[in-house]
């Protein structure tokens, strides 16, 4: 099993998808094991984004993610991270395929609702940065027998 750190961003939110996406995730046979709505730091955003910090389009992008709430989750599943980026789509709402989160809910670049991690080391990061140890609630439901094959 695979983990990944989800925010559902600060435009998801306030557009109120949040039931939406949680329920494409779920339909999707993943786990939620840890969840919280929380505002980000700029503190926190410098973190997250450290890759981008000297850019120059840094400012606007901490300004849009530290404006309002986000719902922190973590979701585990087989291949869990490749499967949730398929699920989002392509980066720009613009571009990204119907049937995706993005596809159908976003039509801009930088609004594009949902942030996923990109890899298994870029989630173990994130996952420390937003969650304690004692916030995450493994545990196998009851239907797995129905959700996949015992060898997978």
């Amino acid at each position: 099993m695979q983990r990944s750190l989800v925010l559902l961003k600060p435009d998801c939110v306030q557009r109120r998808l949040m039931g939406q996406i949680i329920s494409r995730f779920e339909n999707k046979s993943l786990n939620i094991v840890a969840m919280k709505l929380m505002n980000v730091t700029p503190d926190m955003a410098k973190q997250h984004y450290a890759e981008h910090v000297e850019k120059p389009f840094y400012p606007g992008l901490e300004a849009f993610i530290t404006g309002a709430p986000v719902l922190a989750m973590i979701v585990e599943g087989l291949d869990v991270i490749a499967v949730i980026r398929n699920m989002l789509g392509a980066t720009s709402g613009l571009k990204a395929a119907s049937g995706t989160i993005r596809g159908d809910f976003s039509g801009s670049r930088q609004m594009n609702l949902v942030h996923a991690s990109d890899g298994e080391e870029a989630a173990a990061r994130e996952i420390a940065l937003y969650f304690n140890d004692d916030e995450i609630c493994g545990y196998e439901p009851t239907l797995t027998p129905w959700f996949k094959a015992d060898d997978e």
